[in-house]
């Protein structure tokens, strides 16, 4: 074989080998856990990332009226934030919150326990509807698969809760649609479609990433109301806790 021939070849086998392992990386899909039932395993200690916990961070389509409120909750955010009164965050705010939370899965159940004063949800993914006539702090949450994606109905909320420090804020008609996707062993795209037509002109959309933490051997316990008033001097420091005295 002349020295250009196999000059040739050994490009024709580079090209090859080239497309071959492009074909081959574009073609991997990330290894997800799943459970018994081949759904994707949501079980774990989750966090979000970024600051969404400060500020949703999005342009909120309100109406006139509304945008006038969400100013003067900002004016007021000292005091009328109502986790400023350890009140329960609401959903979606919990999630997306700087505190770690749990998740725990069963073939009919999605439970998730949270570090913030030790609130919990139940996601139901039997096929079963809310009650009506009842509100609640953190909704009612009915689930189901799409696919590898779990999506959550969260209704029957009251209008007492934020979405955020900024004073993003919304009515009792609020209709939340969360999206729960793996998208890969320690990495969930967590989505949250706001509705509420008394106070939104359009829905809206909250997108997060939560991820697995895996230094946490188990959920730490944060207490709100008792980190404020030891904070305010409400009762004597604990010589056990991380407050300084004064």
């Amino acid at each position: 074989m002349t020295c250009r021939r196999r000059m040739l070849a050994y490009l024709v086998t580079v090209f090859v080998v080239a497309a071959v392992a492009a074909s081959f990386t574009q073609s991997v899909v990330p290894v997800i856990p799943r459970a018994a039932d081949g759904r994707p395993n949501l079980q774990g200690i989750w966090q979000a990332v970024g600051d969404t916990a400060t500020d949703v961070g999005v342009s909120i389509p309100y109406q006139p009226w509304a945008a006038e409120k969400q100013v003067s909750n900002f004016k007021e955010r000292q005091t009328e934030d109502p986790l400023a009164n350890c009140y329960l965050p609401g959903v979606p705010r919990l999630m997306y919150m700087p505190y770690p939370f749990q998740m725990f899965q069963t073939a009919t159940t999605v439970a998730i326990a949270f570090s913030w004063s030790l609130d919990f949800r139940i996601i139901y993914t039997d096929g079963s509807v809310p009650p009506s006539g009842i509100d609640f702090w953190l909704g009612d949450s009915r689930g189901r698969w799409e696919g590898d994606t779990l999506v959550v109905d969260v209704t029957n909320h009251n209008d007492k809760t934020w979405f955020d420090k900024a004073g993003n804020f919304h009515g009792a008609g609020l209709h939340v649609e969360e999206r729960y996707t793996l998208i890969d062993a320690d990495t969930i795209q967590y989505t949250a479609r706001i509705q509420d037509p008394d106070v939104f002109a359009a829905p809206w959309t909250i997108d997060v990433r939560l991820l697995r933490q895996k230094q946490l051997a188990r959920l730490p316990e944060f207490h709100c109301n008792a980190e404020a008033e030891e904070r305010s001097g409400a009762f004597e420091r604990n010589p056990r806790t991380w407050y300084p005295k004064r």
